[in-house]
Parts: structure tokens; sequence; C-alpha cells
């Protein structure tokens, strides 16, 4: 058994969760999905102890790459950017190696310097399921481009919303990865008008030109590498005032959702913005240290990929803070898959295990933003 296991199991012996496996079918499917809910009534706390015993033995695999906060200076940092937009599905194989040639020197390096295990977390490409997307054309959703003032200037976003919709409804800010406001993230912004929410993706690259600006994905993640955190917060921030005065809206009621760099911002943004009242992130790394439990009044529905190690180490300590406080919180952990999962348009798409994460969240989101 290892150190994820152990300390769910633990933490059933204690009484803190409520563990099921729902039936399905394999390789990342509902079967192979750890669902454990974490409810604000839950009093038993996880022992520190434990939780660090936990902590040390699934992170054991450093070989995983993290999303990093910082701006990328070093060739290790640049190779790092270029292994997630692999990842991701910016480009192929062949264009990861070229790339990381050039800084490594040779394409037998470029292959050393990547590693097996991350080669071998992208699968080529299965079909998507055609009720998976949610087309431009789509005569239930309604969107179109706002603009608006920022602290650094203006924002653009992605604005959609269900088009027969008259009364005023909750919105979702959607977090983009770190390739910026793609039309992957569009998308993801429709199926949330789709699901009866308001969507606003708020282009975090505004500040630099946009994400339209950049041709190459790895300049477009460069340039958000350069952006700070204080400075993310306060563009979301702003979008926030957007939605708090638009049409369409229910202002006291704004969740947010957001993968990969856009997951761990999520993290950030529930700590930092009382106003949210529900997060999702997907795979996101959260900050460290964690900031001030104080701030956070958002319910917390965490989605992990088995393989995301670096991620998961951080768990225990998520999961410590939330039921000591007697806040509310889900968590699922989906075997059988890697980080980007959701993505449809990356090599590591599981169609499967995506579906069952989506239909989780928007759950989520009718449970804590329509009561």
């Amino acid at each position: 058994m290892d150190g994820l296991s152990r300390y769910l199991t633990l933490a059933d012996t204690l009484g803190i969760i409520d563990p099921h496996r729902s039936s399905g079918g394999t390789g990342g499917t509902a079967k192979n999905c750890f669902t454990r809910h974490f409810a604000s009534k839950l009093s038993t706390p996880f022992t520190p102890r434990e939780q660090f015993r936990s902590t040390q033995v699934v992170s054991q695999h450093p070989e995983v790459v993290m999303y990093r906060e910082r701006p990328a200076e070093s060739t290790q940092e640049h190779i790092e950017d270029l292994v997630h937009l692999y990842i991701d599905g910016a480009f192929d194989r062949r264009e990861l190696l070229k790339r990381v040639a050039l800084y490594t020197g040779s394409v037998a390096a470029a292959v050393a310097a990547v590693g097996p295990e991350i080669m071998a977390q992208a699968v080529p490409p299965v079909g998507v399921p055609a009720n998976a997307t949610v087309p431009e054309n789509d005569d239930s959703v309604q969107w179109f481009w706002v603009d608006y003032a920022g602290e650094g200037g203006t924002l653009r976003s992605y604005f959609a919303r269900p088009r027969f919709e008259t009364r005023r409804v909750p919105a979702i800010l959607v977090i983009h990865e770190n390739r910026g406001l793609n039309d992957h993230i569009k998308d993801v912004a429709r199926r949330v008008a789709k699901a009866g929410f308001v969507a606003l993706a708020v282009d975090l690259l505004s500040r630099v030109g946009g994400t339209e600006s950049f041709s190459d994905p790895a300049a477009a993640t460069q340039a958000l590498n350069r952006t700070t955190v204080a400075e993310r917060l306060a563009d979301v921030r702003a979008g926030i005032e957007f939605l708090n005065v638009a049409d369409y809206v229910r202002a006291d009621r704004i969740g947010t959702v957001g993968f990969c760099f856009g997951g761990g911002l999520v993290f950030t943004l529930a700590f930092n913005v009382p106003e949210l009242s529900a997060a999702v992130p997907y795979y996101g790394t959260p900050p460290n240290p964690l900031p001030s439990w104080d701030t956070m009044n958002a319910k917390l529905l965490a989605i992990f990929s088995e393989t995301d190690y670096n991620q998961n180490s951080r768990i225990p300590e998520i999961v410590t803070g939330m039921v000591q406080r007697r806040k509310t919180m889900g968590l699922h952990i989906y075997q059988g898959t890697a980080h980007g999962f959701h993505n449809d348009t990356s090599p590591i798409y599981n169609a499967n295990a995506a579906a069952d994460a989506w239909s989780k969240t928007i759950a989520f989101f009718n449970t804590h933003l329509n009561a």
C-alpha cells in the first residue's frame, strides 16, 4: 500500500471521510476513481505525525514536473515548461525533443533530460465524445468578448451565458492553463454556460499583449511565468468586479474552476478571495506555504490524477487544514490518469475520467451555488 492509500485508510478509520467506489469501466473511469468527501460536519482531525509520514512516502517521485510560481530562468526550468506544454498537447514528441535539444546540445541529451517517465505519460489521442464539447454555434449558448479595466491595463475575457435564461444565475470564473486563453478554454467556458451558469474566462496574458499575440505556446508560457501571483490575483479580482455589475449574473454566487496552472491559481484564489463560494482546482499545485485560512469561504472540490505525485503530496496538508476548520471539501483522485487528463486536445486526454470529473464539477457548483 502506498503512502496516499495509507493516508486515506487512516482517514477512513478515524471517521473523517466517507469513501466509496463507483461502478464503471476501466482505466481512469469511475470504477478506478477513489472518491473522498470532507464535509464541514466532520470533527476528527488527522494527526500531523501521520500527515508528514504520508507526505514523505507520496513525494518520492521527483521526476514529475510541477508548475513553479516564479519566472523560468534556468535551463532546467525552461525544459520543465516545454514538458508541460508537451503533456498539455501544445506539440508532439518530435517537436519537444527538438526544442529541448536547443538547451541540451543534442537529441540524445534531450531524451535523457526529459526522461522516459515523462515520455510515457503521452499516448496517442483518442476520439472526443460528441457531447463532451460545446461548439461555437450551439444555439443554447451565447458568447462574446468583453474588455474592462484592470490594474495593469485593459483585460480581455471570454464571456458565455445560457442564451435563453432570463433570470440572474451564478457565475464561474474559468482559469486557463499555462498556454493562455486558447480554444480549449473557450470551449470549457461554453460548457459552463451549457450547464446553466455564466462563464468568464479571463486572459491572464492581457498585461503582456494577450494570448492571441503569441504564435508559439512556449513563448506564451514564458510570458505568463513572468507575471506575478499578485498581478494574477488582481486580474481575477477585476473579473469578479466585472461580474458584480454584469447583466445576467447573481453576484453573490461566484465560483471558479481552473486547470494545471489555472488549478494552482484556483487554490490561491480560494485562500485570498473571500467572495468566492465554490472552487474546483484540477491537478493544481497549492501555494507553498499555505496562506491564512481565515479568508477562505469557498467550498472546495479538488481533482487530481494518479501520477501528479508532487501535487498529490500536498493533499494531506490541505485535507488536515480543511477538516480541522470544519470546511467543506471533496477530493477525487483518478487512477490510470496523468496530469492534464481533462484536456481533450492533449495526448493524455482520458475521455471517461474527464467526463466523470466534469459531471462532478457541475454537480458541485449546482449544490453550492444554486442552493
